[in-house]
């Protein structure tokens, strides 16, 4: 940054001015270059998830915005922790704000902790003339990536220069940014999770971080239209509407007169990048009836699977849920990809079509090929669709004779691959089972015309997505499928005697433990590592070991196996400082049943289901260091007086004929008591007032004495 003076001329007359007119020039050069190097303040912002930092100072109450801007004019804060917790009494979320001037945040390998309903936010020095005005400017996401999708690729040596390259690019609109803290490699890319039209697949990366760019415009959000909607993520729509209100922070609060206002509310909003909002109907009086939010499902660290274990509200107040919609980008119909060329020999065959010679899955006959995989606990379902009858066979290659099936005349058909044995000469290195496929139209003689597919099924013990690919490998074209079967999504269930889920509890009622997967899948599951803490997260207490097993079965028994599920029947406890107890449990996969681990107590030993299933032949590739935390939270109620415990035991009704909705009900008087107190105090006054005046009236009516 250069100041220009050039209307100040140097005294002729005198050496002096002219020495402190330069001496000023240079200083407020020395200045100006000062604040560019130290760069812009801006945030980044994590959602739910929290690092350990050194608190000095701590507010309640506040908004997200004023805790930020806290943070901003504090020269000693270096991030700030912003949660907000519904109580449990009144429908009413506290906030609790925490300025930290240490934070683990800027440490790569510091592993951050998930925490519900909260917000983390760290400072950054952006040396960037276009750093929005906006509470933050990253969103942040911690070793993850996109697969692909990059647009650039340069080599910087901090975060900070990288963010700053991301803001600065006039190229194309940086959406997202993924900085390799080891390699120093620095990814841009106008795509980011809710981009569409490409295959865009978050996955697993160390010592990489994943930023997306909330400095954009609203009408750059999306390479496409951006529009809103319902969202469509397989769950009732009024539970979807439901969470945003419980558990999303409203950015703003206003009242519309229609759908379409709060929407276009939504679509200018500048102040902050507005992903979502909820209608709740036409305005009531002065109710604010439209919210927007900064939020949408996929900023979510558990994606859709968050509001499958959504939680009721606590007292139900009759209010409306009103209807959620979020953007959703569509495909831009100018968008054009690259693809691989494909080359297949002419042909004169009339039957074949242009859709067929540009198809790599159909060969010169004209017949297309569907293949799919379905991988299983002792097989591989290799499954081939076809738009003709097939005549030939089907067969692993090299075993034709003891793996093979025999066509006739059939458009679908389907070889399983034996996953041990010596039959399918099925190969498995590192948990990846592969084979190679034949579709041999002759009998006995291979042809061009033939296909050859290149089999894989990865078993991963965490939960990741699916992935498939098909490539030509030789000559006749063999295609490779990946194939891993997805990992189902564990969930947290709490069950009262009666099999009934439950919320809100008492101290001692007997309760069940259950983590569960669904049953038809080759997976099994085992836990380890669950504790129990307190829902503002400052008392925590182990129930399972790192080993599996229980620390204190007295307390929380071992887990025991019922199918797929996991289950522990113990009785309802709390902390004395809180009411909410979140159960945190660490969840692996194993293939097939999961082996107990023998926990010692005492003189006893118990078997706990708290550890893999390690076989000789999977001891080495069962090595996979990825787990899954699952969390799920309960609230444990007790009586204070003798009173109100008698008035809950009378009234218990309330709290076991609903199985979601918890109504907490306090005695309140009738309208005869109020009457009859009334008319007592009434009477007690007039009363007052006769005594008083018949005292005067005695006392003036009685004759004086007169002295002689």
């Amino acid at each position: 940054m250069i100041t220009r003076m050039d209307h100040i001329e140097p005294s002729s007359r005198s050496g002096m001015p002219s020495m402190l007119w330069r001496w000023s020039f240079l200083a407020i050069l020395l200045v100006s270059n000062a604040a560019s190097s130290l760069g812009r303040v801006t945030f980044e912002k994590l959602t739910e998830l929290d690092y350990r930092g050194s608190t000095y100072f701590t507010l309640k109450n506040l908004s997200l915005y004023e805790c930020q801007g806290w943070c901003r004019e504090e020269p000693d804060c270096q991030a700030a922790s912003f949660s907000f917790v519904l109580n449990p009494l009144t429908p009413v979320q506290e906030t609790v704000c925490q300025l930290q001037n240490e934070t683990s945040a800027s440490n790569p390998a510091a592993t951050p902790q998930r925490s519900v309903n909260l917000y983390y936010m760290v400072k950054l020095q952006i040396r960037s003339d276009n750093v929005c005005l906006r509470p933050w400017g990253f969103e942040r996401v911690p070793n993850k990536m996109i697969r692909g999708l990059d647009n650039a690729l340069m080599y910087l040596s901090t975060k900070e220069a990288c963010l700053a390259a991301c803001l600065n690019e006039h190229r194309f609109t940086c959406r997202s940014v993924e900085y390799n803290y080891v390699t120093l490699q620095c990814h841009l890319s106008d795509s980011d999770r809710r981009t569409t039209g490409q295959y865009v697949q978050m996955v697993d990366a160390q010592g990489v971080d994943y930023f997306e760019n909330l400095c954009l415009k609203g009408n750059q959000a999306c390479k496409g239209n951006r529009v809103y909607q319902i969202p469509r993520i397989g769950v009732a729509d009024d539970k979807v509407a439901q969470y945003a209100s419980l558990h999303y922070y409203v950015d703003k609060e206003l009242q519309v007169t229609s759908e379409g206002a709060c929407k276009l509310a939504c679509e200018i909003e500048n102040e902050f990048l507005c992903r979502s909002f909820l209608y709740k109907g036409a305005p009531i009086g002065n109710q604010y009836n439209c919210q927007l939010f900064h939020l949408d499902h996929k900023t979510l660290p558990d994606g859709p699977s968050t509001f499958l274990n959504a939680e009721r509200p606590l007292i139900d107040d009759g209010q409306r849920v009103g209807t959620y919609y979020e953007n959703y980008c569509e495909k831009s119909l100018g968008t054009t990809h690259d693809q691989l060329p494909v080359v297949f020999d002419t042909t004169d065959d009339p039957s074949i079509n242009n859709l067929t010679r540009s198809d790599i899955n159909c060969d010169k006959t004209g017949t297309c090929y569907d293949v799919s995989v379905h991988c299983k606990d002792t097989r591989i379902a290799v499954q081939v669709r076809t738009n003709k009858p097939f005549n030939g066979r089907i067969y692993a290659l090299g075993r034709s004779e003891t793996c093979n099936i025999d066509v006739l005349n059939s458009d679908l058909f389907r070889l399983d691959l034996t996953m041990s044995g010596q039959d399918c000469n099925t190969q498995s290195v590192t948990g990846v089972y592969t084979n190679t496929v034949v579709l041999q139209h002759h009998s006995v003689v291979m042809t061009k015309a033939d296909k050859i597919y290149k089999v894989k099924c990865t078993y991963d013990m965490s939960s990741k997505n699916i992935t498939f690919g098909m490539m030509p490998i030789r000559d006749p074209e063999m295609i490779s499928i990946t194939s891993a079967p997805e990992a189902p999504p564990p969930r947290i269930r709490i069950l009262d005697t009666r099999n009934r889920e439950v919320e809100t509890v008492r101290i001692g009622d007997k309760l069940t433990f259950r983590i569960e997967i669904p049953e038809d899948t080759p997976y099994g599951i085992f836990a380890r590592s669950c504790v129990a803490m307190a829902k503002d997260s400052k008392s925590t207490f182990q129930i399972i070991d790192d080993e599996g097993c229980p620390v204190d079965p007295s307390i929380f028994p071992a887990f025991t196996p019922d199918g797929n599920a996991l289950q522990s029947v113990y009785e309802a406890f709390r902390f004395t400082e809180s009411y909410g107890v979140i159960f945190q449990c660490n969840v692996k996969y194993c293939l097939g049943p999961c082996d107990p681990t023998v926990c010692e107590w005492g003189r006893e030993s118990v078997e706990s289901w708290g550890r893999r299933k390690r076989s000789a032949a999977l001891e080495s590739n069962d090595t996979s260091d990825e787990d899954m935390n699952l969390s799920k939270e309960i609230l444990v109620l007790d009586f204070g007086d003798e009173k109100q415990s008698q008035f809950l035991k009378s009234n218990e009704a309330l709290f076991t004929d609903y199985d979601k909705t918890v109504t907490i009900v306090e005695p309140c008087p009738t309208k005869t008591s109020v009457l009859a107190l009334g008319v007592t105090c009434a009477l007690l006054i007039l009363v007052y007032i006769t005594t008083v005046f018949s005292y005067y009236m005695k006392k003036w009516m009685s004759p004086r004495k007169i002295m002689a």
